[in-house]
């Protein structure tokens, strides 16, 4: 299955998810809908799922174009977007996240829901830097975050923004592991390997139960992140 913009391949019960626009991996609503549209297609495959970008990205988050335009396109991008961490954290099968490279808001609380995340070395950004352009973090990115990185690595990458080089990026939390740009996919598939070899219902069941606090959580900020988004403007981030 191939969309515009997210191709979908299935192999021995494994779907790479590859996110692909050609450019920078912007999150727009387009992009967003096949990303949806993909995860549905795995879950009816009973697959498990590695997430990947292209080239030197992974994403660079939501579509500025878009974010500044503002109105009903740009409200139902953030709505797409919050709601696909909470999609990602419950898929019931194991998801693995491949970053090719750059991953940057959005593109990293995606990052961040799936269960196993593997990065690439090479000279990459990883940054939450909604602050740096001019917006409060919103609470449901600011859930993703402490859901895997350290405390204090935490509050830098929230309140100051911090852009972290791939090994800083491991040490607070962003990734599992690092590896050679080379060795990215074949270590995913090597991991998909092994986690197929889990009791696949205890591993649904027991992420629904240890993560159900945070879905619920997710589900309720979203609205009020939406409002937030309403009443600072839409047109109030200074894209760079």
């Amino acid at each position: 299955m191939t969309n515009e913009f997210v191709q979908y391949d299935l192999k021995d019960q494994v779907a790479t998810i590859r996110i692909d626009d050609g450019k920078r991996n912007a999150l727009s609503p387009e992009v967003l809908r096949e990303i949806y549209q993909a995860l549905d297609r795995a879950e009816s495959d009973k697959a498990l799922v590695i997430l990947t970008g292209r080239d030197s990205v992974f994403s660079a988050g939501f579509d500025l174009k878009v974010m500044k335009h503002g109105g009903v396109n740009a409200l139902r991008m953030l709505r797409l977007g919050y709601g696909l961490t909470a999609r990602v954290l419950a898929y019931p099968y194991p998801v693995i996240a491949a970053c090719n490279g750059h991953c940057m808001a959005m593109g990293v609380f995606l990052m961040l829901s799936a269960d196993y995340v593997i990065g690439s070395r090479g000279d990459f950004k990883i940054a939450a830097n909604e602050v740096a352009i001019g917006l409060t973090m919103p609470r449901v990115a600011a859930a993703m975050l402490q859901h895997r990185l350290n405390p204090a690595a935490f509050q830098r990458a929230v309140n100051l923004s911090e852009f972290f080089d791939v090994d800083t990026a491991l040490k607070a939390g962003f990734f599992d592991e690092l590896v050679e740009s080379a060795e990215l996919m074949p270590r995913a598939h090597t991991h998909a390997e092994t986690f197929k070899k889990l009791d696949l219902r205890a591993h649904a069941a027991s992420k629904r139960r240890v993560r159900a606090k945070l879905i619920r959580r997710i589900r309720f900020n979203l609205p009020l992140d939406l409002l937030d988004a309403v009443l600072m403007g839409l047109r109030g981030a200074r894209p760079r």
